[in-house]
């Protein structure tokens, strides 16, 4: 017996186009930008089904950083009687008739063939009554990949599949095949990624580290691929649907001391070197640009795995100056683990233990969570440091004023999404993005490196496609 559908919570109007254009589609994809509520979307279009006697099942692969905070949002926008089972925390997926059952599991376990094992057991017995639902999609944008793999194979059992991404685009559109893939092969029309690239792309052959490869030179019948995505897909930007405070950024310049510049400038020669170096690896290469990275934020790491700090770190003393002066909530973003650990380390001394919690690899899954709430709702917690590989992925932090990156990587989709964690529904401030740089160094490269990321995204996809991706 069917039952009526009624919204738990009551959406915004770009929400409700969304589920009215996905609601029944068998192979469906939400481009919600992040911060316009893409998650509520799927777990109302989840709730739809079930109340159509369509699906009872509902499967949830995320980013390890993400898949957890769906059990907090099914509990908020779940209209429905469900019950939900996680990998890896429940034994077993724990099926109910008559309820609508969730099971999470990460995409990383998508990888091994326990997380395979696990899924495929969810999958097998259920597949024509079930939903899957993949969270960040571009998580499975490389089809060489064994998650991809898996998935893709996986997800063939499944009636019902829904991809969830703001950025289904971060590098080309060549991103876009393992994720449509996933949904149905037919939707671009190409069973092959080989005719499917000789469609939409130009591509070249150049020598990268002793090594040939081809690389997209540029893009054609962008118009036709547009086209063809609109059909299977809802897009909506936050600019379009939600009245977000602004976006206001500053950056803080240091100069490094004597000490800290000797070791830089001798490192640099020595990297110089390597690059120009046709007999050296590419990882070699990438090896040398990481030490003088590391180098800027006040410590070395040698080929033996050893430490070496240095004793004043101007970022370090910068990033407290900027604390000192204003009042509000923190959230302070590193790459590396020698700095988290440090910044954690000193706030506690200055600020007190209370005043900080902590997102990043030595963190467990359930302590992220417990970290989001206590920034969230309690008024001693100020500050949230974290690696953004890590902790920018699906996280709400909207009780953040300030966002400092003490350092940055050449990773776009990564800055982006770590941005957004502060700046989408349910923000009522203007959010001050603080980037911390040492002067005359490859930080300011890599800064300049992800502004020109974006002019290129734009300007290679061309206008049409460009404004609605």
């Amino acid at each position: 017996m069917k039952q009526e559908f009624t919204y738990k919570t009551q959406p915004f109007e770009h929400q409700r186009d969304a589920l009215k254009k996905g609601a029944t589609s068998l192979n469906f994809a939400y481009f919600m930008e992040m911060g316009t509520g893409k998650t509520k979307v799927a777990i109302d279009n989840a709730s739809y089904l079930f109340c159509e006697n369509l699906i009872d099942t509902v499967i949830v692969v995320a980013p390890n950083s993400v898949y957890r905070n769906w059990e907090k949002e099914i509990g908020i926008h779940c209209s429905v009687d469900h019950i939900i089972s996680l990998h890896k925390v429940d034994k077993k997926f724990n099926y109910q008739l008559g309820k609508l059952n969730y099971f999470l599991i990460n995409v990383e376990a998508l990888s091994h063939a326990s997380g395979v094992a696990a899924l495929s057991k969810v999958i097998n017995p259920l597949g024509q009554k079930a939903m899957m639902i993949i969270d960040e999609s571009t998580t499975i944008k490389n089809r060489g990949a064994k998650r991809t793999k898996h998935i893709c194979k996986l997800g063939t059992f499944v009636k019902y599949k829904r991809i969830l991404t703001g950025s289904p685009i971060t590098k080309s559109p060549l991103d876009l095949f393992s994720q449509c893939s996933f949904l149905n092969n037919n939707l671009l029309g190409f069973d092959s990624f080989y005719t499917f690239q000789a469609r939409y792309a130009v591509m070249k052959q150049i020598n990268m580290g002793g090594r040939s490869v081809l690389l997209p030179q540029y893009f054609t019948n962008l118009d036709e691929l547009e086209r063809k995505l609109k059909t299977f897909s809802f897009r909506v930007k936050k600019e379009d649907c939600l009245d977000l405070p602004e976006k206001l950024y500053q950056k803080r310049v240091v100069q490094l001391p004597e000490e800290q510049r000797k070791v830089y400038d001798q490192l640099k020669k020595n990297a110089y070197s390597i690059l120009n170096d046709k007999e050296v690896s590419f990882a070699n290469k990438l090896t040398e640009l990481l030490r003088l990275h590391q180098v800027t934020n006040g410590f070395v790491k040698t080929d033996e795995g050893d430490i070496t700090t240095f004793d004043k770190c101007p970022k370090l003393k910068e990033l407290f100056n900027v604390l000192d002066e204003a009042e509000g909530k923190f959230i302070i973003w590193a790459n590396y683990v020698q700095n988290i650990e440090t910044i954690i380390k000193k706030l506690g001394e200055e600020y007190g233990k209370e005043s900080v919690v902590s997102i990043y690899g030595a963190v467990s899954t359930e302590h992220r969570q417990e970290a989001v709430k206590r920034f969230q709702d309690d008024p001693k917690c100020r500050f949230l440091v974290g690696n953004p590989s890590t902790g920018g992925y699906g996280l709400t932090l909207t009780r953040a004023s300030y966002v400092v990156y003490f350092s940055n990587s050449y990773n776009l989709e990564v800055r982006q999404q770590s941005e957004d964690r502060a700046h989408r529904i349910g923000q009522n401030r203007n959010v001050v993005y603080i980037d911390i740089l040492a002067e005359k160094t490859i930080d300011e490269m890599i800064v300049s490196a992800l502004k020109r990321k974006i002019k290129i995204s734009s300007e290679t996809l061309g206008e049409e496609i460009k404004n609605w991706i």
